[in-house]
């Protein structure tokens, strides 16, 4: 038994050694991963990722926390209260990983600085807010031209649904095909994307909680934890190389209330049949609220 309380790299994360190599740790030690978003989901993927042993990180995120995020954010505590999300996030990923290299951009990913934030990257993971869809797009067509593999983990009431964006395969935009729609039918097509399977809509107990004119819906710790574990494994596999990731039009959405897991395959994207069939339950549904 270890009585030394110094940092090691080594020591901090043995127990990671069997379900990947030495020689893997030492790679994901080199890897530079960029997350936008560091509220629900993105604080959870930092913490999950600097656990893993993941080392060099880009993190981008313009708000503050709020008391509204206590039921979910990773950073969100009252002891954090109006402090940057993104300052708090990288103090946790350094207080896990003395080590660790993070570039904080607290004014968020604009159009100005996205080739920074993306420059030298082994994978981006999308954390940002629903209703931010420009600079979803932003970042998911720039991830694109520069080759660099991107996924997303959207929570759905208590499940998970993961995308994977492969260069050189389907790309954010063929997939959901919001280039040049109104905000509502962006709105819609994101959901449809997000989620072919339309699982959890079925235990839904309070939908006027959505309400897509003010910007708001509700969410659970539940699902943050699930996408985080689902994202940690996507990003392992990306960045060793191993294991199968089937990228889009493929899609895996788990649901732990429903205890149902569906893989979905829509080729052409939300062009699909299947999806323009899906969008016409959904449309409503955005227009009303």
């Amino acid at each position: 038994m270890h009585n030394d309380n110094r940092f090691d790299y080594g020591r901090a994360f043995s127990r990671n050694i069997g379900w990947v190599t030495p020689e893997e740790q030492r790679r994901l030690a080199t890897a530079r991963v960029a997350i936008a978003g560091l509220g629900g989901v993105g604080g959870a993927h930092a913490i999950t990722l600097a656990r893993l042993g993941v080392t060099r990180f880009h993190i981008a995120d313009f708000d503050r926390f709020e008391v509204h995020n206590f039921n979910r954010q990773a950073g969100a505590f009252m002891s954090t209260l109006d402090q940057p999300k993104a300052e708090v996030i990288a103090r946790m990923v350094r207080d896990i990983n003395p080590e660790a290299e993070v570039e904080v951009f607290g004014d968020g990913v604009t159009a100005g600085n996205v080739g920074a934030f993306l420059q030298g990257v082994d994978v981006y993971v999308d954390g940002i807010d629903f209703f931010a869809i420009e600079a979803r797009r932003l970042l998911f067509a720039q991830s694109y031209a520069q080759g660099i593999p991107a996924l997303t983990a959207a929570p759905l009431g208590m499940g998970v649904s993961l995308l994977y964006f492969q260069p050189g395969r389907m790309s954010f935009e063929e997939y959901f095909r919001v280039e040049g729609q109104p905000v509502e039918e962006q709105y819609a097509r994101f959901i449809a994307g997000l989620s072919p399977s339309a699982m959890n809509r079925h235990y839904l107990v309070a939908p006027d909680a959505v309400n897509f004119k003010e910007r708001r819906g509700p969410s659970t710790p539940m699902s943050c934890d699930l996408c985080a574990g689902v994202m940690g494994t996507a990003v392992l596999k990306v960045l060793l190389g191993r294991g199968k990731l089937s990228p889009a039009p493929w899609a895996l959405q788990f649901d732990a209330y429903e205890q149902k897991l569906r893989r979905t395959w829509r080729p052409g994207g939300n062009a699909n049949v299947v999806q323009r069939l899906l969008l016409r339950f959904i449309r409503p549904r955005v227009a009303g609220g």
